[in-house]
């Protein structure tokens, strides 16, 4: 998993990242809620949903990064040309919000999660101490 990441910055950058993929979690999880509590949800509707809520919380806690800003890019991109049925009120309808977004999941996925990340915990670089080689 390690070369799906080029870094894990720590620091102002760290929280940079940690910032762009909580807003862009919440503005995921909003667009979820919208599709699961529509008046008379289809069962498209609520597989949208679904995959959003679990797409956002992948996000929002940075877990499988880049799968999940892949999967969430996808579905923005569907939302705006209208290949995924739309909900009432839709956050990616017009091509500012989807530009916008399509920008920040651009970002995420191609530097990485960031240090404040479940991704840095577990996939994080590590360091190797080989014990001393004494007389055997």
């Amino acid at each position: 998993m390690q070369r799906f990441f080029f870094a894990f910055p720590g620091g102002w950058p760290g929280a940079g990242l940690l910032l762009m993929r909580a807003v862009i979690a919440l503005a995921i999880l909003v667009q979820a809620a919208c599709y699961v509590r529509e008046p008379d949800p289809t069962l498209a509707a609520w597989a949208v949903g679904l995959a959003a809520i679990f797409a956002g919380c992948l996000l929002l806690i940075g877990f499988l990064t880049p799968l999940a800003g892949s999967f969430v890019a996808l579905g923005a991109l569907g939302i705006w040309l209208s290949l995924i049925p739309p909900c009432m009120p839709t956050l990616f309808d017009s091509g500012t919000a989807a530009v916008f977004a399509l920008t920040i999941l651009w970002a995420i996925v191609t530097v990485g999660p960031g240090a404040f990340s479940v991704d840095a915990r577990v996939f994080g670089r590590r360091e190797i101490i080989f014990p001393p080689l004494g007389p055997r």
